[in-house]
């Protein structure tokens, strides 16, 4: 018996299961009874019977007797479709009712023997493909004689054939309609797949469709082979991801151009790019008892270069740091996964310790290895007037000092959280070296390293409980105070470092309550996130934070804060709102300190 209807069998399944699944889902209507459209019966395999029951499905009780007899005959077409999907072609299915007005429909189920693959083969329509991509395409076939017969294990060999073939640089791999032949007297199947592979493609130039303004060549830069390679799906999949990465479009679509393109045995790629927005415009604000209100305007310019590059101009007013900047970020600069961003900016700081004006000019350029971890160079030069305090006979006096300061920067970071404002799992790693000269009043060179880890700990499986950890620790080499200028000292309290303490207020102070700034830190925080809602939620936290005078840390004294909070979920991340206070109070700390962002604190 010759059957070209396997594939059909297998869509009448999976549409059964389909509506099954949904029915049992979402639940039938409030007036139907929960009772079988028709039972199944005779069926001593219990996941099979489950499974037929299942497709057939659930109702109301039938009405009168040609109801039930209709839903029976529809139950053994049901029945028949699941046999033979599991390799059951010798089944027999009786379909037949109760006695009454409104009787129970049912269908009598009489399996038969399983049949079992035997002698799959695939047959090469046209030329075949070279030796090794044959026995690749046999392999990934992978039906193994003897074993069950069933319809979507078949149909999924077929479609294993075709990847493996296109893998293997036959991009117009395709399957024609197969022959499948059960034969009832061995209970066997032999399934015959019909394929035909095409040519080998080789791959040309890259061209640029649309409206975009990229620059073609860019654009060829980072297609991952070199013109004449073989055709691999990977490499046009991370074509199209290179590009959606870079943020500057909206849809991106590469593919092979047709068959007729080819040109000196290699075949065109046809990139197709839809170009996002030419610009977007973000506002932010946030606000603290101590370090008070701010807000920040980006005005984003995307691929004004035709390079996948973003322009971003920020505008920022508060009451500690307020600047103006301009950001420009070439992604996979001079090679893939490398990402080159220029900034200038003009920048003012008012702070407890220090106020500070300058302009700057910086290069950072990072590579991205693997998914989660980049790997930063930099260079920055400063021009600076900073006022600061400095402390002669136990009396505080201020310093007005310029200077010129030449900054590299060594930077690694790990992220694997699953969100960068509401992380409810994973973690992030992150740790700097940064050595610098500065000349003018006071010339010093030193270098400056910091290294944080931050752990997020689910304790349900929906995360409603989340266990927040944060450590940093840091250290200045080859300075002193008042030697290291105060805006490149560490410092702590606040929103971002110890809650309960003021902006910069944790660790040594000036006779007149300026904060000092340090040598070393450390910091460490547990937090406790609780979801009460889908919108709304708790915290409770306890910050800690050491800075001191020498670059060896001393532990002992740390400064403790703790609090409570309460988190507004927006939709992409929570409105957060803490209260906090000192454990141990110094002269000058206030008892409660307030925060208001958006984003967890870490």
């Amino acid at each position: 018996m010759r059957t070209d209807g396997l594939h059909r069998q297998g869509l009448l399944v999976a549409a059964s299961l389909s509506g099954a699944i949904l029915f049992l889902g979402f639940g039938a209507p409030a007036d139907a009874a929960a009772s079988p459209i028709a039972e199944v019966r005779g069926v001593e395999d219990k996941a099979l019977r489950s499974e037929i029951q299942q497709v057939i499905g659930q109702g109301a009780w039938p009405a009168s007797r040609l109801e039930a007899r209709r839903r029976a005959n529809d139950a053994a077409d049901q029945a028949t479709a699941v046999l033979r999907s599991e390799g059951y072609y010798d089944a027999t299915i009786a379909p037949d009712i109760g006695d009454g007005d409104s009787p129970q429909p049912f269908v009598t189920v009489t399996p038969g023997p399983r049949s079992q693959i035997a002698e799959p083969a695939i047959t090469w329509l046209g030329a075949a493909p070279d030796a090794a991509s044959d026995k690749a395409a046999v392999q990934a076939m992978g039906l193994t004689p003897g074993t069950p017969a069933k319809a979507a294990d078949v149909i999924a060999a077929e479609g294993r054939i075709v990847a493996a073939l296109q893998a293997h640089g036959y991009a117009d791999a395709a399957a024609e309609p197969r022959n499948v032949v059960v034969d009832h007297a061995d209970h066997t199947m032999k399934p015959e797949f019909n394929v035909r592979s095409g040519a080998l493609v080789r791959l040309g130039l890259v061209e640029v469709k649309g409206k975009s303004r990229s620059s073609e060549a860019w654009v060829a830069r980072l297609a991952p082979w070199r013109r004449g390679d073989i055709y691999k799906p990977a490499s046009v999949a991370t074509l199209e991801k290179l590009l959606l990465d870079t943020g500057a479009f909206n849809q991106v679509n590469v593919a092979l151009a047709p068959e007729s393109a080819v040109m000196n045995g290699e075949r065109p790629v046809i990139v197709t790019l839809t170009p996002r927005p030419k610009g977007s415009i973000e506002l932010g604000a946030s606000y603290s008892t101590t370090e008070g209100a701010g807000i920040d305007s980006r005005w984003l310019v995307y691929n004004r270069l035709g390079l996948g590059d973003t322009i971003t101009t920020l505008a920022q007013l508060a009451q500690i740091d307020s600047r103006l900047q301009t950001e420009l970020a070439l992604p996979d600069w001079r090679k893939i996964n490398e990402t080159l961003k220029l900034t200038a900016a003009l920048y003012r700081d008012n702070t407890p310790a220090y106020d500070l004006r300058g302009g700057g000019l910086s290069a950072d350029l990072t590579h991205k290895y693997g998914q989660i971890s980049f790997i930063t160079y930099g260079l920055s030069l400063d021009e600076t007037s900073t006022i600061q305090n400095e402390a002669a006979n136990f009396i505080a006096g201020a310093r007005d000092r310029h200077l010129t300061t030449l900054g590299t920067l060594f930077a690694f970071t790990a992220d694997n959280s699953n969100d960068p404002l509401d992380p409810t799992k994973g973690f992030r790693l992150g740790a700097r070296l940064e050595p610098t000269w500065s000349v003018g009043d006071g010339s010093i060179a030193y270098v400056k390293g910091s290294a944080q880890a931050s752990v997020y700990l689910p304790l349900q499986a929906d995360a409603a409980t989340v266990v927040a950890l944060r450590l940093k620790m840091g250290v200045i080499a080859g300075g002193d105070i008042p030697g290291v200028p105060p805006q490149d000292r560490f410092y702590s309290g606040g929103g971002g470092s110890v809650r309960g303490y003021g902006y910069q207020e944790v660790g040594p102070r000036y006779p007149d309550n300026t904060p000092e700034g340090g040598l070393s830190q450390v910091e460490s925080s547990v937090e406790v996130r609780q979801r009460l809602t889908d919108t709304w939620g708790l915290a409770a936290f306890i910050d800690t934070g050491y800075v001191g005078s020498q670059t060896t840390p001393d532990f002992s004294h740390p400064e403790v804060g703790a609090g409570i909070g309460v988190r507004y979920n927006l939709g992409f991340g929570p409105i957060r709102f803490d209260i906090a206070t000192p454990l141990v109070r110094r002269d000058g700390d206030a008892p409660i300190q307030v925060y208001l962002s958006i984003g967890q604190s870490f």
